[in-house]
């Protein structure tokens, strides 16, 4: 009987299959790494606002605290953004014709909001709550950074699901005394042995089914 293929193709076969295999694992180890890369999770970009505010500033230099502007962090599950004239009440006496704060006072003689880029989105589909965080003793910095080192605000962590699943399931090497939430420099010197104890004092469950943050 005559051969009708080459005896190589056999080996070509066999290369063309591993290769293809090869080939489709490369690409979903590619795709994996970009929608993990600051390019899709928007990682330490410093967003353009309205108006310049510095946390730095505000924050470690005046000594403001977090709920003075985000006054319903521990009650909502939104953090809140600071009306105008939460603004004024401080640059109406200091800084009144700054060039800069042309724009806040603009918005208080107006009574039009200023429009600030968000800097913190999670998709439509997830919820997140600020008030249960802070209530379990969840600090500002441990999702937001230092903000008071950021003299624009910027997102320091990636926020994906993996990165609050970390959290989720070992919640002992996170949490802190409730009257350390808002010390953006507090650091603890014995977290492996204070944070089973908080986690046990503010009954802290690990919260991994998909229904924690979807629903």
């Amino acid at each position: 009987m005559a051969q009708i293929f080459h005896r190589s193709a056999n080996t070509i076969s066999r290369v063309t299959i591993f290769g293809a295999v090869f080939v489709v694992g490369l690409v979903f180890w590619a795709v994996s790494g970009i929608i993990r890369s600051p390019f899709f999770t928007n990682q330490g970009i410093e967003r353009e606002q309205a108006v310049p505010f510095s946390h730095q500033h505000h924050v470690a230099g005046l000594g403001i605290d977090c709920r003075y502007c985000h006054t319903s962090v521990e009650s909502s599950s939104f953090a809140g953004i600071p009306p105008t004239q939460t603004c004024m009440n401080c640059h109406a006496q200091i800084w009144t014709n700054a060039e800069m704060l042309a724009p806040v006072r603009a918005s208080f003689a107006t009574g039009r909001p200023l429009v600030w880029s968000r800097v913190h989105r999670l998709p439509d589909f997830v919820h997140f709550n600020h008030s249960i965080h802070v209530a379990k003793g969840i600090g500002c910095a441990s999702c937001h950074g230092r903000v008071d080192k950021m003299a624009l605000t910027y997102q320091e962590a990636p926020l994906t699901m993996q990165w609050c699943l970390g959290c989720h399931r070992a919640p002992e090497k996170f949490v802190r005394p409730r009257d350390q939430v808002f010390n953006m420099a507090y650091v603890a010197t014995n977290q492996e042995e204070i944070g089973p104890q908080l986690v046990k004092a503010y009954n802290i469950k690990q919260r991994t089914s998909c229904s924690t943050c979807h629903y």
